[in-house]
């Protein structure tokens, strides 16, 4: 039986209706359970997928060790000239792997194919990269004697990616990591296997071209003992992990039991603060998209809007007005501005959150209730509730945004600074003193702090990540690369006295 009408464009990605879920040592293979990847919007079946054996995974860490030895030593423009090759075969197939991204995942088409974009960016980066992985020179104390720094690769990058962004991650991590002269061991979320499947294709359809080894790219559909193998792993002396706090603080554990290195994304609870001062029109805008897209289901999701109480009930009727207006659908059909949550688990999830939060004393104003329908529909939901409420100091994964008032800016960064995680902040003002006190050492402590802008859609030109339970991880842009080699300082005496440091006679 083969795919369904409505997903044949799946075989231009070389996607079948039954598909091995693994790419071991330059061939697909899959010797575990078989999964049914569902679409969210109906929760009827896309195609299936073999996962990885705990043998599938032995043989591809094998194969990746090996491989690793050989593609350290390709000088790295050259390996900057592969991913620039990855980049132009995701340009080609742009479209098609946004749709693929949109139906798996279930956010709206725009966002699927924007998050495919992010990839092709990422290899645009990491090309340039390739060609600055700069070490510094160091003036010595000691004459006829020279200071280096030099970055190795570490070797192998292990990469363990969430189905909410479930490529993009992938690029953030992979094209640094190739660069850099790392292998990719790529374990992508077990409900979008598809994606990684496609994606997996894509790279290595072009290592073969170049007559480079499969391994260099390892990928894995699979469960929670595929990333268990991977943490406890000891040829992997990088682990990035993107999911919850809970699960990551986990992973970091289990990897520095074995003094490997961790590079976390975890969880957000990021908070919008619109001044008196604020360009109205602009805010409401803005928190209607970071509030409301990819249903709520972004880690930068905007899910506390701390209001001036002069402007409360202003911003408050407006944002009301267009909530009304978001078309609820098939994230596929033009027009849609909220799709399915990603899973019917998701869906319990935000209907026992409401009833917590009407437990906790919220009211809701607009939505909290389900779409009744086949698939994980629900309302986009605008809350108002008391800071103190336990629940705001959660992460619910769905668009349910909390509305509160302050006073004075102290207490608005107070409250923005007052949960456990620390990812993203936004605020709204035209005051330069605000802006400078907002993004100072007396400010949001957040890793990501906007201005005027959406606490989402971060550029990839800036280091992505978090502090406190976020994970304090970076990826992306800035020096994100450095986390992804290993750095030796050297000294060099080219004279012929041994004069040593700190003036120290010896003898």
């Amino acid at each position: 039986m083969g795919l369904a009408k409505e997903y044949q464009f799946l075989s231009e990605l070389g996607i079948g209706p039954r598909n091995p879920g693994c790419f071991v040592n330059g061939a697909w293979t899959g010797n575990g359970p078989v999964i049914a990847s569902l679409n969210p919007a109906n929760n009827k079946v896309i195609a299936e997928v073999i996962e990885a054996s705990i043998q599938d995974y032995d043989d591809g860490m094998r194969a990746c060790a090996a491989a690793a030895k050989i593609w350290m030593q390709v000088p790295a423009p050259k390996r900057g000239e592969i991913v620039r090759q990855i980049g132009e075969a995701l340009r080609a197939k742009l479209h098609l792997l946004g749709r693929l991204v949109s139906l798996e995942m279930g956010k709206i088409l725009p966002e699927g194919i924007g998050e495919v974009q992010e990839i092709i960016d990422m290899c645009d980066y990491a090309v340039g990269l390739s060609r600055q992985l700069n070490g510094l020179i160091i003036p010595s104390e000691r004459p006829n004697h020279m200071m280096l720094e030099v970055w190795n690769p570490l070797g192998i990058v292990g990469v363990i990616t969430a189905f909410n962004f479930p490529c993009a991650v992938l690029g953030w991590n992979a094209c640094i990591a190739l660069v850099c002269g790392n292998c990719v061991v790529w374990k992508g979320a077990s409900t979008t296997p598809l994606i990684t499947l496609a994606m997996t294709e894509i790279v290595a359809e072009v290592l073969e071209k170049n007559n480079l080894p499969g391994a260099i790219f390892t990928s894995f559909c699979g469960g929670a003992e595929i990333g268990q193998a991977i943490a406890h792993d000891t040829r992997i002396p990088l682990v990035s992990f993107t999911g919850s706090s809970k699960v990551g603080l986990m992973v970091q554990q289990t990897v520095s039991e074995r003094f490997g290195k961790c590079l976390l994304e975890l969880s957000g609870n990021n908070a919008i603060i619109v001044m008196d001062d604020a360009d109205l029109q602009l805010a409401v805008r803005s928190v209607l998209f970071a509030s409301v897209g990819t249903a709520g289901q972004r880690c930068t999701t905007c899910r506390r809007l701390f209001l001036h109480e002069s402007i409360y009930q202003s911003i408050l009727d407006q944002l009301i007005a267009l909530y009304k207006q978001v078309k609820i659908g098939d994230p596929l059909e033009e027009g849609t501005l909220l799709g399915p949550l990603h899973t019917p688990v998701s869906k319990t999830n935000f209907e026992n959150g409401i009833e917590v939060i009407k437990s906790q004393g919220g009211k809701i104003l607009f939505g909290g209730s389900v779409v009744e329908s086949e698939g994980n529909f629900v309302q986009p939901t605008i809350v108002e509730i008391s800071p103190n409420a336990p629940v705001v100091k959660e992460e619910l994964f769905g668009p349910v945004l909390y509305v509160m008032k302050f006073q004075t800016l102290k207490e608005a960064i107070e409250l923005n600074n007052s949960v456990p995680q620390g990812l993203s902040s936004s605020i709204f003002t035209r005051r330069p003193d605000v802006i400078f006190k907002w993004i100072g050492p007396h400010g949001s402590d957040c890793g990501i702090v906007n201005v005027n802008i959406p606490t989402n859609g971060a550029e990839i030109g800036g280091a992505f990540g978090g502090e406190k339970a976020t994970g304090g991880g970076r990826e992306a842009g800035s020096d994100s690369w450095k986390q992804y080699m290993r750095r030796s300082t050297c000294t060099i005496n080219y004279g012929s006295e041994l004069p040593l440091a700190q003036g120290i006679n010896f003898g």
